[in-house]
Order: structure tokens, then sequence, then C-alpha cells
């Protein structure tokens, strides 16, 4: 009789999905470590005048990768889960970043204080997987489209952790509290909202997975095409 090879079904696929769960980790952007686009609620702060222009500003993105083997899909599949980065599971891929302000508060002669100077330095990482050299043409092909898709999906976490800071950055610029020499009460109006533009990314990000990563979402077939598909 002819080599059968094994199949994965939907069903079969569940826990493995669960184990490869491809969400960023939460963090407090009011310091350090560590998306959520401009729908969140919080409008920039109205700018008063004479306040110098903002300076451009762009995010850092790099890509690193751990190195998996085998020569099947499904030999790669299990590899990565062996190697994978943990991100609270075990993952196929991981999207992190870190985040330091440059913040300027000013004392005003009327008694407020003014956020005048809200700058980022944001640095986003995606861990991927990275197959041996020489595969066997069909395997390379099928692997191709696999990274390429879980790299798409990546970095849509890296998109919402920018719209994040970029929300951040426009609320905070500008943000005065009246009396309040000082500095500490605008300190603490800007504190009390960071949170929530925190909770939102990782609201978004989970929802974002839980369609990916479902049965006939995106990485879930990405998955099943990769261990299902025939090697020859």
């Amino acid at each position: 009789m002819p080599h059968r090879r094994p199949r994965f079904s939907a069903s079969l696929l569940a826990s493995l999905l669960l184990a490869a769960a491809l969400a960023g980790p939460a963090a407090n952007p009011a310091t350090a470590q560590q998306a959520t686009p401009q729908t969140n609620g919080f409008p920039p702060a109205p700018l008063p005048p004479g306040l110098p222009p903002a300076e451009p500003w762009e995010p850092v993105e790099q890509v690193k990768t751990y190195g998996i083997r085998g020569t099947t899909g499904i030999d790669l599949y299990r590899s990565i889960g062996e190697r994978g980065p943990a991100a609270g599971v075990q993952a196929i891929a991981h999207t992190s970043f870190k985040l330091t302000w440059t913040r300027d508060y000013r004392p005003q002669p009327d008694g407020s204080c003014m956020l005048a100077v809200a700058k980022p330095k944001l640095i986003v990482t995606y861990t991927l997987p990275k197959a041996p050299a020489g595969l066997p043409p069909v395997v390379a092909e099928k692997w191709q489209r696999f990274i390429a898709g879980v790299e798409k999906h990546e970095r849509v976490h890296g998109r919402q952790i920018v719209d994040m800071v970029r929300s951040i950055k426009a609320f905070s610029r500008g943000l005065a509290a009246a009396d309040d020499p000082e500095c500490r009460k605008v300190r603490q109006k800007l504190q009390a909202r960071l949170k929530e533009f925190s909770d939102e990314r990782v609201r978004q990000s989970r929802e974002f997975d839980e369609v990916e990563l479902t049965e006939g979402g995106a990485v879930h077939q990405l998955i099943l095409a990769l261990v299902n598909t025939p090697d020859f």
C-alpha cells in the first residue's frame, strides 16, 4: 500500500494553536518597555498659543530570529513548538517593544503647568522562526508562504503599538493643569490616562489574535497548509 502521511484536522490543531498565540505583552506606557489607534476616546490636548512645533518622530523596528530544525512541514512546526519564544505560552512568533519618553513640564506665569514636550523613543522587536538552509524545494515554498503570513500577522501587532504611542504623544503634548506650580497635578492627569491607552491596545491585540488563530482564521490556515500538504 502507498504510504499515507498523517493529516492534522482543525480540531486536532486547536491545542497547537493555543500554544502558538502571537500576542505581544502588556506594559505601562508611562515608563518604558513596550497599541491603540486614535479611536480610544482620548482627543489630543488643546495646544496653547506659542507652543513650538512637535519634533518629527518615527519608531524603530527590528527583526530577530530563532533557529528551528526539520526537513518537512510538520517537523518544522514541531521544532517551533520546542524552540519558540515564550509569550505567556509557547508561541510561533512574538512582538515586543521598549518605550521611553522625554517629557518637559513647564511651570507657567499664571501658576499652572504645561507638558510642552512629549517625545517617545520606541523600539518594536519582531521575533520570528528561521528555517534551516537547504530545504527540499516543495518544503521551502511552503515555508516561505508560512513565514510571510506569520510576519504579516506580527506587523499588525506592531502597528497597534505604534498607534498607541502616537495617540499618547498627541494626548500628552500641551496637557496642562491649573494651580500647579510644581507640575504635580499635570503629571497625575497624564498618569491617570496612560493605563487606559495600554489596556485598549491589549484589547485590540487579543481580539485580532482571536480572529486569526481560531478555526478558519489566517494563522490557522497557514499552519494547516504547512503541516498537511505533501512535502514531495
